[in-house]
């Protein structure tokens, strides 16, 4: 289970999340708390998540600009649905669950992860794939988890 650690916690410097498996750090993710935008270093690689137009890309960061190796596009605002492109897989995220917003990740039907949160009064998301997913398309969808989840956020507030 990949997991969402508290900023500068972990080793991490301050204003980076590292990404926790099994609480090992496997990754780090610099998320702007104002832009849909961050920086995430997986080993060795650098990618550069960003919104363009009206989906989430992820790209290398030596990549040109306007490209994309991952993006994830919204197809349903009330049933909060999303297709995920990973590589060329697309990949359905559906919802599971309303109050928690956590979703469900299908590949032709059949499910290669689920969302979750953990934490209580700052709850981070989660994770939990099939080892069908490489760990850099993994920590895609959880920054997309982060994503949705400060939207919804910002839509019960308002």
């Amino acid at each position: 289970m990949l997991e969402l650690g508290k900023p500068g916690s972990a080793g991490t410097e301050r204003g980076t999340r590292p990404v926790l498996a099994d609480g090992a750090v496997v990754a780090t993710l610099q998320a702007s708390n104002w832009k849909e935008r961050a920086t995430a270093t997986i080993g060795d690689q650098e990618w550069i998540y960003a919104k363009q137009r009206r989906q989430l890309t992820g790209r290398r960061s030596q990549d040109p600009e306007g490209t994309a190796r991952c993006s994830a596009r919204q197809v349903s605002m009330w049933k909060g649905g999303w297709d995920v492109d990973l590589e060329g897989t697309v990949v359905e995220a559906r919802t599971a669950s309303w109050w928690r917003t956590t979703h469900r990740y299908l590949l032709d039907g059949r499910t290669v992860a689920e969302s979750g949160t953990t934490g209580a009064w700052n709850p981070r998301p989660t994770l939990t794939v099939t080892d069908e997913l490489p760990l850099h398309q993994q920590v895609f969808l959880l920054w997309v988890e982060l994503v949705v989840r400060r939207r919804a956020e910002a839509a019960s507030a308002a």
